[in-house]
């Protein structure tokens, strides 16, 4: 009965992208894993999905008091005007909607130190100037999820690189960092999706339903293309100071990054001198650390703005509390992201130790490892909507694999492509936590924002299938990483022509 383990997500993801309504889907989806778990027993059923739930809750705490803590930077930073000062800046600078795309590639790759953190600041700066240039919400946040995770999963000084070198060390390697680095250039999605952006950012060849909603924030400046359009009162309806300048929007997002990047080298050991300072990023609590980091940027915040009177002190309290209300849609979709997690890991129904095995008994030619790999390593993403989750399971599984004589070689090969299998998949859930902020960092509705990427990262999944079929054949990175690209581009270009004969 183990193949009932997958289940839940199927139940849940398959919900989603019919109902467009991911609440329900999630919660359904949740209880009918803890239903097979307790063998149809109700009560059970029940006690058990709030005892997950309450624990998930507990041991993710800080990144929930890390979204509130940035959501209230947020409201207070619009309320003191540095919002709509650094707009009128960017777009006086900015002039065109190419600009406004790039703009945002940029500074999605600039900040690389976490995936959430990505997605929330680089949302919130930008999301001003491309409603300006009529880009639309499901654009940004496809622009915002593609230079998140895909960044971050090739930048050693970064939570993800931290994560994934630990994961590598316990699997058994010498050096867990050093073997990280090297998977850099063998990760064909991450690479290949960055250069993708660029390249659509630039030739503006959007394609699927994406080209639907750019059209018409083109024609009629609607940027959601929605009629169930995010909420956004919560920031719209602040009546903002007109002392803000641009540097009261500069200035609390550079402090939180400096900070989050000193909470990381803190918790690492780096200012007790039990580590250097790169070495600290290996071994930081980042969730804790992006809680110091904005903490600190609030006070900072404080300070900038109580003496000089931008912001009254009962408004700037109020703004808190605000910030905090505003990101409750994001709080309840992530703690159910974690739920179904959880009750898929092998705590409970163990979903991925059934898949992970199938593979390891499964008898295939040693070229078609990494595809294999990459597949199976997409397929756990996008069910279990977490990347790390799926990292974490594969990696010792594809060390072992790797151990023997004849599939040595493959090492590098393979765990480039867990690496970025896991991300492909997380982008493709809607159950991802990186895509929940990622449309919750746009204000883009949820579903949109899936349906509009899905296309995109399958495209790029497909080239870079191609891509590792080839490097398990050599063993090396250089000429399967040019085919992705080529092959990329011409897919781009050919779906670009295509929907538009069919529009």
């Amino acid at each position: 009965m183990e193949w009932l383990s997958v289940l839940p997500p199927i139940i849940a993801i398959a919900l989603a992208l019919i109902t467009k309504e991911v609440i329900s889907s999630l919660l359904i989806g949740i209880f009918a894993g803890a239903l097979i778990y307790s063998g149809g027993n109700i009560i059970h059923m029940v006690t058990t999905t709030f005892e997950i739930m309450g624990s998930r809750i507990g041991s993710n705490v800080n990144i929930l008091i890390f979204l509130g803590l940035l959501g209230s930077l947020v409201v207070v930073v619009t309320k003191a005007g540095g919002s709509s000062a650094y707009g009128e800046w960017a777009s006086s600078k900015i002039k065109s909607r190419r600009g406004a795309s790039l703009a945002t590639v940029f500074l999605g790759c600039l900040i690389f130190i976490d995936d959430y953190f990505n997605c929330l600041t680089v949302g919130t700066v930008m999301r001003p100037v491309t409603d300006k240039h009529r880009i639309s919400r499901a654009k940004l946040a496809y622009l915002l999820d593609a230079t998140a995770a895909p960044v971050c999963i090739i930048a050693p000084v970064s939570s993800w690189g931290a994560s994934v070198a630990t994961y590598m060390q316990d699997g058994g390697v010498e050096n867990g960092m050093m073997t990280f680095i090297n998977t850099i250039p063998y990760n064909l999605y991450a690479i290949t999706t960055i250069i993708m952006i660029l390249f659509i950012c630039i030739s503006n060849k959007d394609f699927g339903t994406m080209a639907k909603f750019e059209n018409n924030a083109i024609k009629t400046g609607d940027v959601f293309s929605n009629k169930e359009e995010v909420n956004e009162e919560d920031f719209n309806v602040l009546r903002q100071s007109e002392k803000g300048k641009v540097y009261d929007l500069v200035i609390p997002i550079l402090s939180l990054i400096i900070l989050s990047v000193l909470a990381m080298a803190y918790t690492g050991g780096f200012f007790s001198g039990k580590t250097t300072f790169f070495e600290s990023f290996g071994q930081c609590n980042s969730s804790l650390s992006l809680v110091l980091g904005s903490f600190g940027a609030l006070i900072v915040t404080f300070l900038l703005f109580i003496p000089r009177k931008v912001v009254k002190f009962n408004d700037f309290m109020g703004s808190i509390t605000q910030g905090i209300k505003s990101m409750v849609p994001a709080f309840t979709i992530l703690i159910l992201a974690w739920s179904i997690g959880a009750i898929c890991s092998d705590e409970y129904l163990n979903t991925g130790g059934f898949i992970s095995g199938l593979v390891e008994k499964t008898s295939f030619p040693v070229m078609l490892l990494p595809v294999i790999i990459f597949i199976v390593a997409g397929f756990l993403g996008f069910s279990t909507g977490t990347s790390w989750g799926t990292m974490a399971l594969l990696i010792p599984i594809g060390i072992s694999i790797c151990n023997h004589s004849d599939t040595a070689y493959l090492l590098i090969p393979v765990l480039g492509s867990i690496l970025a299998g896991s991300v492909y998949g997380d982008h493709i859930s809607p159950i991802s936590d990186t895509t929940i902020l990622s449309s919750t960092g746009a204000g883009c509705n949820h579903m949109d924002h899936v349906s509009t990427q899905i296309i995109y990262a399958s495209l790029v999944a497909v080239c870079c299938m191609i891509g590792y079929v080839i490097m398990g054949a050599t063993g090396n990175f250089v000429i399967p990483l040019i085919v992705s690209i080529s092959l990329m581009f011409i897919g781009t270009i050919f779906a670009h022509k295509y929907f538009n004969k069919q529009a």
